[in-house]
């Protein structure tokens, strides 16, 4: 299947002020029954009716609470495209301290990550099941994955048939899982090309797994950006990733 590899050159803050969306959406805050423990949700429903395709948002593993606006970006430009999105709050009460940079270590996390993929995909397809139930929805959803949520997204999405689109920023495949994948949706991944925390390498290994089960995808390469060059207000790789996220789902969620 198709594979496509971009480079990203960009120039000024123009595309910034042209694509950043001018309204907010408005946050509605939910619980969904799962695994373990319920999992908390932000949904942003997009302004207008009929039925509507859902993104759940899978937060890095400092959590949504990090940079809550580069979260809302995304938010306001995917319902803004008539999207509505979910953002998941996948960790459960035991998964926090493990994740607190005060107490934790870099190897605990990393061990502890290798343990709770599969428990996290679970959670997400419990997510899924809740979105899929509401009236509203068109029975399409999609993730969207930033780092550790990239990864967790992946995962979730190669084992969950009923997720039709995978976007995932600076991330790629658990290692452990990757050989077991036999089906991913089409994906796009974005990443910067000196990323110093996860290497560039890993978003290049997910791009080729999914062509080798048959799944179209998508790399943009931003040459020179490290991790999470997409959280600042100024940037334009910002806004090139948020329209390049948006038309993505844009076109693969809409209905059959």
């Amino acid at each position: 299947m198709q594979s496509v590899n971009r480079r990203v050159v960009l120039g000024g803050l123009a595309a910034f002020s042209t694509s950043h969306p001018s309204r907010a959406a408005t946050a509605e805050n939910l619980s969904v029954a799962a695994d373990e423990e319920s999992v908390a949700l932000t949904r942003y429903a997009a302004d207008q009716t009929g039925k509507r395709a859902g993104i759940v948002v899978l937060h890095g593993s400092r959590g949504l609470e990090l940079k809550p606006r580069a979260y809302q970006r995304y938010a306001d430009a995917l319902t803004a495209a008539g999207i509505d999105v979910y953002l998941a709050r996948y960790f459960t009460t035991a998964d926090l301290p493990v994740f607190d940079p005060k107490t934790s270590t870099r190897q605990r996390r990393e061990a502890h990550e290798t343990e709770r993929f599969e428990g996290w995909a679970k959670r997400v397809s419990s997510v899924v099941t809740a979105i899929l139930a509401r009236p509203e929805s068109s029975g399409r959803v999609g993730l969207l994955g930033f780092s550790l949520g990239g990864f967790v997204a992946a995962n979730a999405a190669a084992r969950d048939d009923r997720i039709a689109a995978l976007a995932v920023l600076y991330g790629g495949m658990p290692d452990a899982m990757a050989a077991n994948t036999k089906r991913l949706p089409p994906l796009l991944e974005l990443h910067g090309d000196a990323d110093r925390n996860v290497p560039f390498a890993k978003g290049q290994e997910l791009v080729k797994l999914a062509g080798a089960v048959g799944s179209t995808a998508e790399q943009v390469t931003y040459p020179g950006k490290d991790h999470g060059f997409d959280f600042s207000d100024t940037d334009p790789a910002t806004a090139d990733a948020i329209g390049r996220v948006t038309r993505f789902f844009q076109a693969r969620l809409a209905s059959p």
